[in-house]
């Protein structure tokens, strides 16, 4: 039964299931901002990624990292 289990972490991490679905944790979505207009981001599940509520760039998360880059993001009509 361990052999199903990955620490995360550290080796004294907390231990999840291997294919326990990681996501953005919600005090980073607080923070971020759109590097563009620094406005405020809203987060989509599929496919992930964030959102700017002002300029509509979107941008994608890969890895359960978000690519906060301006070349990196589409923009999206309103």
């Amino acid at each position: 039964m361990a052999e199903n289990y990955v620490a995360l972490g550290q080796a004294s991490g907390p231990v999840m299931p291997y294919n326990a679905a990681v996501m953005i944790a919600k005090d980073l979505l607080e923070i971020l901002v759109c590097p563009a207009c620094k406005k405020e981001l809203e987060h989509r599940e599929n496919p992930e990624s964030l959102k700017c509520v002002q300029c509509h760039r979107v941008y994608p998360v890969r890895d359960d990292i978000p690519i906060m880059l301006v070349d990196e993001a589409t923009i999206e009509a309103p």
